[in-house]
């Protein structure tokens, strides 16, 4: 089975973490999820985040804003996701929808009202613990 590594971010302001609906046309479209995307050749995790947000989201940010928080491995039934987590709480600009995508800030405790994609959901309970100060490392 074909492994596919995506990274992803967690922006945290306020106790409320940034979530993006996947647009139209995409694969599991609706649903909402962490910004990232697919690491390109040579990348490393961080430098695919620094890309994507710029791309998806009109923000920049540099690799000593990003903590490592948790990982997802999930099978899809073509390919297998490992996606690590990062949170961000330090960034330059306005997140805004860059392609097409809606965003929206979600409390800690609203996470659960937005339909998410299956890899997404067991970062949920690492993400609370984060923004509740009861992570453990």
């Amino acid at each position: 089975m074909k492994l596919v590594l995506v990274a992803a971010v967690a922006l945290i302001r306020d106790q409320r973490v940034l979530l993006a609906q996947r647009p139209a046309g995409k694969s599991l479209a609706g649903l909402w999820e962490f910004p990232g995307g697919k690491l390109e050749a040579g990348e490393s995790p961080e430098q695919a985040l620094i890309r994507e947000m710029e791309e998806e989201l009109g923000i920049r940010a540099t690799p000593d804003a990003l903590t490592p928080l948790a990982f997802a491995s999930h099978s899809y039934p073509d390919f297998h996701l490992l996606m690590p987590l990062y949170a961000c709480r330090k960034w330059d600009g306005t997140p805004q929808g860059r392609e097409g995508q809606a965003i929206e800030w979600a409390g800690i405790n609203d996470l659960d009202n937005y339909p998410m994609p299956p890899a997404d959901l067991p970062l949920i309970t690492p993400l609370r613990q984060e923004l509740s100060g009861n992570f453990i490392s």
